[in-house]
């Protein structure tokens, strides 16, 4: 649906818009089309079909472009449009492509005249800097194409065949239409951050044409903004039929958590997708712990059966969407740059909406206990007698939530779930035997440990010089700026 114009819009539209405008730091932009992508190979067609038919300028960003066929294939595709004369700027987290694609990886794209940039590598002045990373994933081409995701340019998104990996589960989108604009903005808000200010003449000034009908927000969070962790907080609270989330390092904080606990308890069918197996085991473990206060609420928690889900997706009453980088964890909702769209279109929702059901079929859920299997007509009669209890009968809402909450236990029963088990001792067993080791290091060997706080605080202590010393030089520069002025 196009967002109606300030003349038709009714005045509670006009408020709505404005809060989501506020809470995402975003606005709403109509005239676009927006294709699903589902999973890396269509991911990798789509995007190197895109760069092959670039003619005028292509901006990459990615937190890791890996030294394998699918990595390969992109410097190369780039290589080419660069030498064709096509301005190529690509911007890659360091830590993302630590060990994966280094300077010698990107040597001839910058021969063939691309732009190349490392973002935030570790540098004196900053000892903390180093810990907001650039986790987005985005593409623009010509100012015409866009596509935000959560996929990394790696083969690791394609599975292994002769180990029988299947591919990684992840999500993203293509849009065509006025928000690309936007999403060239954020690129060079990134690439501005990571030095040197982008060139703008390198940028055509001519706005996309309207290419659909869908209202869109492209969110493009920087550190300690907190753009999408408002927006999902702002749709958990205002969510009132479905709200079914999938994400792949998913560790609540108590904010979000009790957002999501208030709705479930109103009647909102709140459900969950997160991995089964994780390539970070110790976030699998962080977000396990996390989940009996969720079914406790009457939330459905489902884990992926396949080698890693990747998604970072919400869909709420079937007419609100979000897709891209951000996952549900302090790391992306606070530290890192991340860039979402946030759709308001049912169609688009609807067609999440079904991609999320399919992803079902591929998925246990975790269950507090294991219930009795029932018969179809058991559950239609226990559902058409069930009547809420205690203090949910105060409203409609939380009286639909009894028996909401009847029917996911039902639904899980016929599911083969699996129960939920101790989760919480693992990590405090890990815990303990760490710190015993490093225990039993201090005594035995006091230099080995020793020298390594050692090195920690001569690493802060220069870094704290050289702040003090840029601090002192610049009331200088700006005194010898004033006097220039004068």
């Amino acid at each position: 649906m196009t967002a109606p114009s300030p003349a038709r819009a009714s005045p509670d539209r006009l408020f709505a818009e404005q809060t989501f405008s506020r809470t995402a730091g975003a606005p709403l932009l109509g005239g676009n089309s927006v294709h699903l992508l589902i999973d890396g190979a269509a991911h990798f067609d789509a995007w190197l079909q895109a760069i092959r038919a670039a003619r005028d300028r292509v901006l990459l960003e990615n937190y890791m472009v890996g030294n394998d066929d699918v990595g390969r294939a992109f410097r190369d595709a780039l290589v080419e449009r660069a030498r064709a004369g096509v301005t190529v700027a690509v911007l890659v987290d360091w830590l993302g492509c630590l060990g994966q694609s280094g300077g010698v990886f990107w040597e001839t794209l910058r021969s063939a005249g691309g732009l190349v940039r490392l973002f935030n590598p570790p540098r004196l002045g900053e000892p903390f800097g180093w810990l907001s990373r650039d986790h987005r994933k985005l593409l623009v081409v010509d100012g015409a194409y866009g596509s935000v995701s959560g996929v990394c340019l790696s083969a690791k998104w394609l599975g292994n065949r002769k180990r029988r990996e299947p591919p990684w589960r992840d999500t993203g989108v293509a849009v065509r239409g006025p928000a690309v604009a936007e999403l060239e903005a954020a690129f060079v808000q990134s690439w501005n951050l990571s030095g040197t200010a982008f060139d703008g003449r390198l940028l055509s000034r001519k706005p996309a044409e309207p290419e659909g009908s869908v209202a869109l927000r492209v969110i493009a969070t920087q550190p300690s903004t907190a753009g999408v962790f408002r927006l999902d907080q702002l749709v958990a609270s205002l969510a009132r039929r479905t709200l079914w989330l999938s994400d792949a390092y998913f560790v609540g904080i108590t904010p979000y958590v009790y957002a999501l606990i208030a709705a479930a308890h109103d009647g909102v069918d709140v459900r969950m997708l997160v991995p089964g197996t994780s390539d970070i085991p110790v976030v699998a473990n962080l977000s396990r712990v996390g989940y009996r206060p969720l079914l406790k609420a009457g939330i459905r928690v489902f884990e992926w059966n396949g080698s890693m889900l990747h998604a970072k997706t919400a869909v709420a009453d079937g007419k609100w969407a979000r897709v891209g980088s951000s996952n549900l964890n302090l790391a992306s909702w606070m530290g890192n740059l991340e860039i979402d769209v946030a759709m308001e279109d049912a169609d688009f929702a609807g067609e999440l909406a079904a991609q999320f059901e399919r992803d079902l079929d591929n998925a246990t859920e975790i269950v507090l206990t294991q219930r009795p299997n029932r018969r179809s007509d058991q559950v239609r009669s226990s559902l058409s007698h069930s009547r809420p209890r205690g203090h949910m009968s105060g409203t409609p809402g939380r009286a639909a939530a009894g028996a909401l909450r009847l029917a996911n236990s039902v639904g899980a029963a016929l599911a083969n779930p699996r129960v939920l088990g101790d989760v919480s001792s693992g990590p405090l067993l890990v815990g303990a035997v760490i710190l015993a080791v490093f225990a039993v290091i201090g005594l035995v060997w006091p230099a080995s440990v020793g020298w390594p706080f050692a090195a920690l605080a001569l690493w802060f202590s220069l870094n704290l010089t050289v702040r003090l010393i840029r601090q002192r030089r610049r009331p200088r520069r700006d005194r010898s700026d004033d006097k220039k002025r004068d």
